[in-house]
């Protein structure tokens, strides 16, 4: 029988190595690394996928088991009520209507993510939290969202502008799944992302902005707020990583919880952090294990160490 311990008492490795938080700070101060910002970098201000998918759950009568399940729930709604846009529309009213982050925390990750010197910030969020904590900063952020179908292809862009370079003062903010205040671009149900891959993964589309596209290819990631065990990120996250040239690739990091849940077994906790460890390592990526909210507080104690 295995032996069962607190997690106290498992040897349970969760931040990043010396070298890799030194890349990391260096990449910052250079301006180069892109920020992917998740839901979970939203916690506590807005309403979880899977509260919103349970809720709608009860509401429709949804028969399957997986009713915290956002995709497959919303996919159900529109179908019941025989409008695609009906999910769309009634989530990004609860987007409009909710809260505001505590921009005054310091482990607030839009906040501090807001202080770096960073030109371009990409999010699959719908808020547009960043927007508010790079003004906050007294920066003037320029927003975008991918035109992933054909009713966003007539919105006027910044990117049309020949004279416009993402910079520290003048940052882009670019909504990868679509925005709360244009329902038409969200990617949220199951058909929605089914079309999102399919349009991104053609070349001859240009989906990705050349100026998205160079903070990508030209940067390390630093992903926030996601987690391994949603099968969205998953594809975001290899679809980006293996599409970068093998020559030009730099090391990224990823912010994750654990995926098992309230195991206790250390033998079973060290085999999924050995497997996860493993399968992150062949995309040139190291993995901090914990909430978003406790990788800020350590990236800010060691940034704001080095620029005493």
């Amino acid at each position: 029988m295995s032996q069962v311990l607190t997690e106290t008492e498992v040897p349970m490795p969760r931040t990043l190595l010396k070298t890799d938080w030194t890349l990391l700070l260096k990449r910052i101060r250079e301006g180069r690394c892109t920020p992917f910002l998740g839901a979970g970098a939203s916690y506590g201000t807005l309403p979880l996928g899977a509260a919103v998918a349970e809720a709608w759950a009860k509401e429709f009568g949804y028969p399957l088991e997986d009713c915290d399940d956002l995709i497959k729930v919303s996919q159900f709604v529109a179908v019941e009520v025989e409008d695609a846009m009906y999910p769309k529309e009634e989530l990004a009213a609860r987007f409009r209507n909710g809260g505001r982050p505590d921009f005054s925390s310091p482990t607030e990750p839009h906040r501090f993510m807001a202080e770096l010197p960073l030109p371009v910030y990409i999010t699959t969020n719908y808020d547009d939290f960043m927007v508010q904590a790079l003004r906050e900063r007294g920066k003037k952020p320029e927003q975008e969202i991918c035109r992933w179908n054909s009713q966003l292809y007539s919105l006027p862009s910044v990117l049309d502008r020949l004279d416009y370079v993402p910079s520290e003062k003048t940052p882009l903010v670019f909504h990868l799944h679509g925005h709360a205040g244009i329902p038409e671009s969200l990617v949220l149900t199951e058909d929605d992302y089914l079309d999102f891959l399919m349009a991104i993964s053609k070349k001859e589309n240009k989906l990705l902005p050349p100026r998205v596209q160079e903070a990508m290819a030209n940067a390390s990631l630093l992903f926030i707020g996601y987690r391994i065990a949603d099968w969205n990120f998953r594809v975001l996250f290899r679809s980006v990583v293996t599409s970068l040239e093998a020559g030009q690739k730099r090391k990224h990091v990823s912010v994750q919880i654990l995926p098992i849940g309230n195991a206790t077994e250390a033998e079973r906790k060290l085999k999924v952090l050995s497997y996860l460890d493993k399968y992150y390592q062949e995309l040139n990526t190291r993995v901090y294990w914990g909430r978003s909210d406790e990788f800020i507080t350590e990236l800010r104690k060691i940034w704001e160490g080095t620029m005493t």
